[in-house]
């Protein structure tokens, strides 16, 4: 489990943090752990992809990232993890974070990393419409993504939800940031909608520093302090604060 140590302040030359939330979540749901960042003096955004392609989800993030001065730790969740792979290989990103997270390989999908774990529980009920948009019914994505959030919670987040064009998860990845950019990886131990044991092999496939935590999907809800502990840990390394 990872925690979080005493720390300093960080500085005005510190790398600021780009959040990239999953397909089905909007950023807003991120206030705890953008706060609790933006205490230790980080520049922190988050980046709201359109979820319509592959393609338009980097363009987003590479906005961002020409938004900010300086290096970037750039953090993905759930189908971010994808984006940040593609998109992080530019010169001002220095650490990638996963959360819960796919990282697919360089000609690899989403879908190729799902193939051989069996079709997941909530492909019965996700709806389709006709633009080939999938989303979830509000009553559903609580159990499936957000069991352990408080009810109250998982029931805005199922209200706020994005999204995500079918389409992209057959998208395969030109590159993969990973194989030259340090990387943080957090597992979520109670996740239903990415195996943890899928979690797991990714994780040591990029050779990512890892850490673990029982916890469902939405980590970022239920447990904002071991996910923005993993966050600090990349910018330390990325700032020199640790090897």
């Amino acid at each position: 489990m990872t925690t979080l140590p005493t720390r300093s302040q960080y500085g005005p030359d510190a790398p600021a943090v780009i959040l990239v939330p999953d397909a089905w979540t909007d950023g807003s749901a991120w206030g705890d752990v953008i706060s609790r960042l933006q205490e230790w003096g980080l520049t922190v955004s988050v980046v709201q992809p359109p979820s319509t392609s592959l393609a338009a989800d980097v363009f987003a993030v590479h906005r961002a990232i020409d938004a900010q001065r300086g290096a970037i730790v750039l953090v993905g969740h759930g189908w971010g993890g994808a984006v940040i792979s593609q998109a992080g290989a530019v010169a001002a990103v220095v650490a990638l974070v996963y959360l819960a997270a796919y990282a697919p390989d360089r000609g690899e999908s989403v879908e190729d990393l799902r193939r051989g774990q069996g079709a997941p529980a909530h492909a019965d009920f996700l709806r389709r419409d006709e633009s080939g948009l999938l989303d979830f019914p509000q009553e559903m994505l609580p159990s499936t993504i957000a069991q352990d959030v408080p009810i109250i919670n998982a029931r805005v987040l199922a209200a706020a939800q994005r999204p995500l064009r079918a389409d992209c998860l057959e998208e395969k990845l030109s590159d993969a940031a990973w194989h030259v950019r340090p990387c943080w990886y957090l597992v979520a131990e109670r996740d239903r909608l990415i195996p943890p044991a899928l979690q797991l092999r990714m994780a040591k496939r990029a050779g990512a520093r890892l850490a673990s935590v029982r916890s469902s999907h939405a980590l970022f809800l239920s447990r904002p302090r071991e996910a923005t502990a993993i966050i600090l840990d990349a910018v330390d390394a990325a700032a020199g604060r640790n090897p």
